[in-house]
């Protein structure tokens, strides 16, 4: 082929890469306003209020996922376990991708990425019909009787998060006992994190984000059989 064809394929090629580029990102863009393909006369684009909880959701899960991206870096350099390593990855990778997707809305929407001052920790889940504080972890120190009587306690923002102290151990930890701390950590850690995505299942109304927090219980729910099951294997339990 001469070198002018294939300067001429290369620049179809990379065209073509473009304008799929670019259709995604109307996509994306049409999803989380929630007016893609309804014609403009009959809906108006939708953004959510910077109280609402599709807002909330996005803010306070941004951080809740950031926690457990770090928490799994520092695990993954003090085991060999090549199990939990991988474990560790995909928590990390599939939690920083997720947090980007929740940061971005909120850019979308322009939106605060901080709780507002003076609101309290989960405000946004006061409608969310199931409250009975089985998930908040250990280090969260629980949910009491609502979401959104949620007390921050020790740098644990939401429900599950570990604490300060929590992370300091963990990071003086090694082998084994990295291990079953890293894994009871991140079991609190999902169960408020599941707790949280019902929430914005529930009351969110942004149909993207819905489908997002939906996918985030059933995933989590999964990870949560399997670490019990790790945690089973290195003689442990899942903390009360």
């Amino acid at each position: 082929m001469s070198p002018a064809r294939v300067r001429r394929t290369r620049w179809l090629a990379g065209s073509v890469v473009g304008v799929a580029v670019l259709c995604a990102g109307a996509a994306a863009v049409a999803t989380a306003r929630d007016d893609g393909s309804a014609p403009a006369a009959a809906s108006a684009p939708r953004t959510p209020s910077a109280g609402s909880a599709d807002a909330g959701f996005a803010r306070e899960m941004a951080v809740h996922h950031q926690q457990a991206v770090e928490m799994s870096f520092v695990v993954r350099d003090r085991t060999k376990d090549e199990d939990l390593r991988r474990l560790a990855y995909d928590i990390a990778n599939t939690q920083a991708n997720q947090r980007g997707m929740l940061l971005g809305w909120l850019d979308l929407w322009e939106l605060p990425k901080t709780t507002p001052a003076g609101q309290e920790p989960m405000a946004w889940m006061s409608g969310h019909g199931h409250h009975d504080g089985h998930a908040g972890g250990h280090g969260g120190g629980g949910h009491g009787g609502g979401a959104a009587g949620f007390e921050a306690h020790d740098g644990a923002l939401m429900p599950g998060m570990a604490t300060r102290t929590e992370l300091k151990a963990l990071g003086a930890a090694e082998g084994v006992k990295a291990e079953v701390l890293f894994l009871q950590l991140m079991t609190d850690h999902h169960k408020g994190g599941v707790t949280m995505a019902e929430g914005c299942a529930e009351l969110c109304a942004v149909p993207a984000e819905k489908r997002l927090a939906q996918g985030m219980v059933e995933a989590q729910r999964s990870e949560l059989d399997l670490m019990a099951d790790m945690l089973a294997a290195r003689g442990a339990a899942p903390r009360p």
